[in-house]
């Protein structure tokens, strides 16, 4: 079984990203906008269509906000099994730590996946970071 581990800080408040993280139906406009150009609840999963035009029907096995961690699976077309987590750790100072791992087989998919992790690790550090250096507006 391949497995893919990717890290990276992020400024920002790890209670914020992780409200992002959280907001399972949401990812397409909160997270990674972009890699994610659609994402539909349906029951205890969800449909994401990623900017490349793949659809995945995603399982959402947990979602721990005292870990401050999301565990989803999906399987089909040619994957036999992926089991995914993205947790989000404070690294105190405004900064935070993300971590995506990926398991999967067959283990010669193990580089397009990594791939779209990449892809999709860039764009949440870019929605992410944007979000946290935009000012708050207070209404009056």
């Amino acid at each position: 079984m391949a497995t893919i581990r990717r890290e990276m800080q992020v400024d920002g408040d790890a209670g914020a990203i992780w409200d992002a993280v959280r907001d399972i139906g949401a990812i397409h406009r909160r997270l990674v906008p972009g890699f994610v150009t659609d994402c539909k609840l349906e029951g205890d999963a969800r449909i994401v269509t990623f900017g490349n035009g793949i659809v995945a029907r995603e399982l959402i096995v947990d979602v721990d906000d005292a870990a401050r961690r999301v565990v989803w699976s999906a399987s089909g077309g040619r994957l036999t099994h992926h089991n995914a987590s993205l947790q989000v750790f404070d690294e105190g100072g405004g900064r935070s730590r993300l971590v995506w791992i990926a398991d999967l087989l067959p283990n010669e998919m193990a580089a397009p996946i990594a791939g779209m992790i990449d892809e999709g690790m860039r764009a949440m550090k870019r929605t992410l970071e944007a979000s946290s250096s935009s000012p708050v507006q207070s209404v009056q």
